[in-house]
């Protein structure tokens, strides 16, 4: 039974990633999920905001975004795996850290994967019908935080250093910290306007070459960037720099 629910999820998986945009229904308290080592665990909270029940099947993954449940190997045991999900009920998801070996020195960066699936339609409008049902995926950056780490987590898109790569081209982002730090808008003034840059996420004690849009010329030094960066709760908060010489 649990292959055939597998193979069920996976191949609905598969024809949720060629689908056009939908919106799932299937809530989930909070936009990522960060898990500090000392705690040893975590809980997500679900809510179903349909008006039906839902068949919802949960996983964790390295960064492979065709990832399946089946195919998965992470330090994480997540439970329940699978459940029926009642009308406008909630639900938690328990994430357990198994305790291998990780990065003490910085965040490691997973990825909760929520898939929902709804029920088959029945009643006179379904009978002898073609229909296509979508099976729904939200997928949440999931940060494993190891106790000790230095600094503030929150204060940590403000360290980050600002340099021109060598053709002109692009803003390289250096970040000194042992957080990762998520751009959610972000520009720098080049020629007397004000450009756009790519979005990114600057990993841990790691630069991000992010480039420059519309052809701009080379930012000066001590040209200004100004950018946002996704907190620990989801909010947006808004930070200055300036291109280093």
């Amino acid at each position: 039974m649990r292959k055939f629910v597998c193979a069920l999820g996976a191949g609905l998986l598969a024809l949720c990633l060629g689908a056009p945009a939908a919106h799932a229904n299937v809530l989930i308290g909070g936009t990522r999920v960060v898990f500090p080592a000392k705690d040893g665990e975590v809980t997500v909270r679900l809510t179903n905001d349909n008006d039906h029940p839902v068949l919802v099947e949960s996983w964790i993954d390295r960064g492979d975004v065709h990832s399946t449940p089946e195919s998965v190997d992470v330090p994480f045991l997540l439970t329940p795996p699978l459940f029926r999900m009642e009308a406008k009920k909630e639900q938690s998801l328990r994430i357990v850290y198994t305790h291998e070996q990780l990065p003490a020195d910085r965040e490691s960066l997973f990825w909760l994967n929520v898939l929902e699936v709804p029920p088959k339609p029945t009643g006179p409008q379904a009978e002898g019908q073609n229909l296509l049902q979508l099976a729904l995926r939200s997928r949440l950056k999931l940060f494993y935080r190891p106790a000790g780490l230095p600094g503030d987590p929150l204060k940590a898109p403000a360290q980050l250093t600002w340099k021109v790569d060598a053709d002109g081209k692009a803003l390289v982002a250096h970040n000194p910290t042992p957080f990762h730090v998520t751009i959610s808008e972000i520009s720098v003034s080049a020629g007397g306007k004000s450009v756009a840059v790519d979005l990114g996420m600057v990993a841990p004690l790691s630069d991000l070459r992010l480039a420059l849009h519309d052809g701009a010329p080379k930012p000066a030094a001590g040209s200004v960037v100004k950018f946002t960066a996704i907190n620990d709760f989801g909010a947006a908060d808004s930070f200055t720099g300036a291109v280093a010489p």
